[in-house]
Formats: structure tokens, sequence, C-alpha cells
């Protein structure tokens, strides 16, 4: 048993870091269906990019004024040889994995992306100072 004591954890080796998970969520929840609509489209839209690529902007996590954790992350895309950062920005919510985008001055469900209409939501996405 006091053998035992000493041993490492393998599970918690094994867990993504949250930001691994971050960029992940964004990734298959944003990135692959952003591809999906636009393969499937015809329209006078930009044509779409050779490739998109998920960026966590801050590894640090920041709390809402609801003090809900999230990270903020941005979408790069690549048209031709170059990459355009920060085509997409918005942030990503650690307990929940709901993604909010930037649209103006406000931030709306990320499903806005994909044709849904949907509202700016108040306070997401905004970080709350640090307490002392």
């Amino acid at each position: 048993m006091f053998v035992l004591s000493f041993t490492p954890s393998f599970a918690l080796a094994d867990e993504p870091s949250v930001v691994e998970w971050a960029r992940h969520r964004v990734e298959h929840g944003l990135v692959e269906l952003l591809a999906q609509q636009e393969n499937s489209r015809f329209s006078r839209a930009r044509p779409a990019p050779r490739q998109r690529r998920a960026r966590i902007v801050d590894s640090a996590v920041s709390l809402d004024k609801n003090r809900r954790a999230f990270l903020p992350f941005a979408i790069d895309v690549r048209f031709g040889s170059e990459w355009h950062e920060n085509d997409v920005v918005g942030c990503v919510y650690a307990g929940s994995g709901d993604m909010y985008v930037k649209k103006g001055d406000s931030y709306r469900p990320a499903s806005f992306l994909l044709g849904k209409n949907v509202e700016p939501v108040p306070s997401v996405c905004e970080a709350t100072p640090a307490r002392a």
C-alpha cells in the first residue's frame, strides 16, 4: 500500500488541458461546420478559404461578470499562400462549451455564423478585472 502512494496518477496525465479542450471544441464545433456549409452552397459570398485554423488567444482562463470561465479564440484563414489572422474572434466557455463570436461590438452565439438568426448576448466574453 505504501508503494501505491508514490505511483503517479496516469488518469490526470491523460486528461487534456483546458486550452487543448477549448481548441478542439472550436475546431469541431465551428471550423468543421463552417467548412461543410461553404462546400455545399452556391452564392456570391466571398470564396471559401483554402484552410482554417483555430487558436486559443490567451491560455489563461478568464471570468465574465457572472463568474463563468471562458477562453478567447480566433480563427485564421488562408486563401492563397498567406494566413489572415483573426477572421473570426470569440470565446468558448469552459463549463458548457458554449461559443460566442464577435460581430461589431457585441457577441452572438456561434450559430450566427452558420446562418441562425440569433440576438447578441450581453456580458459574455468580457473579462472582469481580477480581484485583489
